[in-house]
């Protein structure tokens, strides 16, 4: 079997479920979160497209609520975890209620293209439309403490969705192990 190279620069290859689920996360409403109080500039959601490798990119989806999904360009998802783990809730809410400081380098956009070479494009989702910054992980010490805040907890996030994935696999309570 051949080997495909691509350039990091190339476009990542991605199923249209993977894209349908990106658009709609990028477009919910505010109104769906009518029992959270938050102010118009401030994040009620965030999408973050993560380069994984030379193949694979995840979106992960946080919103106010504490909801959280992970889409992935090849048509796999993880949903529902934060109805299992409120691990997954917390680590969520504090991604998306510790963004807004990071609007200030952002740009307001109705354009939503994916990311090439490694960089993370972050889209926070506000009364006021939607924003987006890119995060360089290579350079994330040199970059503005809101970057690297941000950066942080949506490392913590990613390590909550897989400890949930796991213990899903495992079946396995949030709270640890079965043992009788």
């Amino acid at each position: 079997m051949a080997v495909v190279r691509r350039s990091p620069l190339d476009p990542y290859p991605v199923t249209p479920h993977y894209l349908q689920m990106r658009s709609g996360a990028l477009h919910i409403p505010p109104a769906q979160f009518k029992d959270f109080k938050f102010k118009p500039e401030e994040v009620y959601g965030i999408v973050i497209d993560i380069p994984m490798g030379p193949a694979v990119l995840a979106s992960m989806v946080c919103f106010i609520n504490g909801a959280a999904n992970l889409y992935f360009s090849n048509g796999g998802e993880y949903a529902g975890a934060s109805t299992r783990y409120k691990s997954v809730v917390q680590a969520a809410r504090n991604l998306v209620v510790n963004a807004s400081p990071l609007k200030a380098e952002a740009k307001r956009t109705s354009q939503f293209p994916l990311p090439v070479g490694g960089i993370h494009f972050v889209y926070m989702l506000t009364k006021r439309g939607i924003y987006r910054v890119e995060i360089d992980p290579s350079k994330i010490a040199e970059a503005s403490r809101e970057k690297r805040v941000v950066y942080h907890l949506y490392q913590q996030m990613m390590g909550a969705l897989r400890t949930a994935q796991l213990r899903d696999a495992e079946g396995l309570p949030e709270g640890g192990r079965t043992d009788a």
